[in-house]
């Protein structure tokens, strides 16, 4: 096939700059600023950008009605019933039952566990939505680490990579090809090509590409994803805990006799935590109820040395002699306690907010000892350290609370509980209703919007999610993200705005083959994703890369699809894409490290991904 095959130029002339356009721009070029400096969470910046919009409504020509239709847009409510679909699953343990058959397959093979890692990650991905995939999963393959020897790090970079290629398998694998389905939708009036995805449109180019992935990722993938975690490593070691944690007890004439360990951290105008007290009658931790302290008690405390001098100084203290706080004492070997690790999502209600303004420790009956941010640790004034998503908090407490805490979607807890809740008597029936989703679908029958919301209106029916579980199912986040950004698609695509950049790019065939050309889309779109949302990539690039398409002589379906799968291929940084995020603080990453992970397999993945478009669709390209 030849690039003449392939492309015939139209001639068209440039549109001209109007008013309009410039201010869609502005726009445009404010909620890149936004995304990229993170001043507000992104879907409070989409909220921002559609209020822009409608107020600016005389030259962006969005109404209030227009403005709002992203809240009705088919596509927002299918990712909202899709959202409750996958929290069904997960309420049943079906993930997590994969995940113990992905253990006893792999033991402690490394090889065995990343092949595992990804088939059981990319596989499950095509049908359900991959973020919560993730999420269930981490400590999954956590646990399969350690039990095996393997850093945990070698395995959750390949976690989150293989649900990101798995969730391009089928029309309803991510939240990004529904959008693309919609928006392609509302082209396809002006553009005889296009048309809403069918559930298994791209199955082909989606398993060229997570072939191509997993061949990468075990082959050279492997080889360069870093061991920032050993395995099995003392997690106080690997927190650098050790000079943080001391014990001291208390002296006869201590101002803390006779106090509750609350009322006395409450008076004390010191960044100190108290983990433990320790007397003849057994060991307390939080919550400590009553518990008043008494002459002789042992506190285990958390201060830095100067902090620590001046608590012994002031208020009565003495140090244990020859003492060393371990992980034994502070974790698991101790009778009732424990030691795990919390990932903070996206969705998370304590984003943006302190552990102090949140109350964590009355709230949670836990103890924060630390917290990480990638490679960054926390140990000092973290009561008025804002927590940001992805962050990971070392906690300590009750097995009782751990378990709670599992089934808090304010985190993601990255240990499997001994004692989950789940409804495993309902997984035949759960399974059963996501196959009569995505099989009447496929089959033409009823769309995707119709089968969807009658799945849920189904595991409602049959007790696999709770009426009073559906709000907490729903990434709200993600709604109002996709809500407030459709509008500043249609108004890219109104205004002309989404014409004029179309025409720019297309002023690339005069030195590009049309296959070049739809490679460069693909490549633009990874750059717009890594700075904006993949949801804001695809609803900004689809009107320009079919405006391209037909400027250039291709299929601008063709393009549509390029588009599609390069807005979910966001390898290179942590905040991107959530997957990347979810696992960024349980593998101990730094930024840098999905650079070197994942720019190779996103040039590989381009050219994949662009040639399989041409074998399989053609001279539609």
């Amino acid at each position: 096939m030849t690039a003449p095959d392939l492309l015939v130029q139209t001639g068209s002339a440039m549109p001209e700059l109007t008013v309009e356009m410039v201010v869609v721009f502005a726009i445009a070029v404010a909620t890149f600023v936004l995304f990229a400096t993170e001043a507000f969470p992104p879907d409070v910046t989409a909220l921002i950008v559609m209020v822009a919009l409608i107020v600016l409504g005389p030259w962006t020509g969005i109404s209030p009605e227009e403005g709002i239709s992203g809240f009705a847009n088919d596509a927002t409510i299918t990712v909202l019933a899709m959202l409750i679909l996958s929290a069904g699953v997960s309420q049943t343990g079906a993930v997590q039952e994969l995940g113990e058959r992905m253990a006893s397959f792999a033991g402690d093979d490394e090889r065995k566990q990343l092949g595992a890692t990804l088939a059981f990650a990319g596989i499950p991905s095509g049908v359900l939505n991959n973020t919560p995939i993730v999420a269930m999963l981490i400590p999954v393959v956590s646990d399969l680490a350690n039990r095996g020897n393997t850093s945990p790090s070698k395995l959750l970079i390949p976690l989150s990579y293989a649900s990101m290629v798995g969730g391009m398998l089928t029309l309803i694998g991510t939240s990004t090809n529904l959008i693309a389905s919609s928006v392609t939708a509302r082209l396809a009036g002006e553009y005889p090509t296009l048309h809403r995805f069918s559930m298994f449109e791209f199955t082909e180019l989606g398993v060229i590409v997570f072939i191509v992935g997993t061949v990468y990722i075990m082959t050279i993938g492997r080889r360069l994803i870093p061991e920032r975690l050993s395995p099995e490593e003392d997690i106080l070691e690997e927190y650098e805990l050790t000079p943080y944690l001391t014990e001291v007890v208390v002296d006869a004439d201590s101002a803390f006799v006779g106090r509750t360990v609350e009322h006395t951290l409450a008076e004390i105008d010191l960044d100190v935590d108290v983990f433990q007290l320790v007397r003849e009658e057994g060991t307390f931790m939080e919550p400590f109820a009553g518990n008043t302290i008494r002459p002789d008690d042992i506190l285990v405390v958390r201060a830095d040395f100067s902090t620590l001098r001046e608590l012994m100084i002031t208020e009565g203290l003495s140090l244990v002699a020859f003492s060393q706080v371990s992980e034994e004492e502070l974790g698991p070997e101790q009778e009732g306690q424990n030691l795990v690790e919390l990932v903070i999502p996206s969705w998370s209600s304590l984003v943006t907010e302190t552990l102090e303004s949140t109350t964590f420790r009355e709230r949670y009956d836990a103890n924060v000892l630390a917290i990480r941010r990638g490679s960054e640790l926390v140990r000092e004034r973290m009561d008025q350290t804002p927590i940001r998503r992805g962050d990971t908090l070392l906690v300590q407490a009750t097995r009782e609370t751990i378990n709670r805490l599992a089934m808090d979607r304010d985190f993601v807890v990255a240990q499997v509980p001994d004692e989950p809740d789940y409804r495993r008597s309902k997984i035949p029936v759960a399974i059963a209703i996501i196959l009569g989703v995505v099989g009447l679908a496929a089959l033409g029958i009823f769309d995707i919007l119709t089968t969807s919301l009658a799945g849920v209106v189904a595991m409602i029916l049959t007790g696999i999610v709770k009426p009073n579980e559906l709000y907490d199912s729903v990434e709200w986040d993600v709604i109002f993200l996709l809500a407030g950004l459709i509008p500043l698609g249609i108004a890219f695509e109104g205004t002309g705005a989404a014409d004029l950049v179309g025409a720019v790019v297309a002023m690339s065939a005069d030195f590009l083959p049309a296959i070049g050309v739809l490679w460069l889309f693909y490549v633009i779109t990874t750059l717009v994703t890594a700075v904006v949302s993949n949801s804001a990539s695809v609803i900004l690039m689809i009107p320009v890369a079919v405006e391209a398409a037909t400027r250039v002589g291709g299929d601008p379906f063709a393009f549509v699809l390029a588009v599609t799968f390069a807005s979910s291929a966001d390898f290179m940084t942590p905040i991107g894409y959530q997957t990347n995020l979810l696992v960024y603080g349980p593998g101990g990453y730094k930024f840098t490290d999905y650079f070197r992970v994942g720019a190779p397999l996103q040039m590989i993945l381009s050219i994949a991904t662009v040639l399989g478009i041409a074998l399989i669709w053609g001279v539609r390209v």
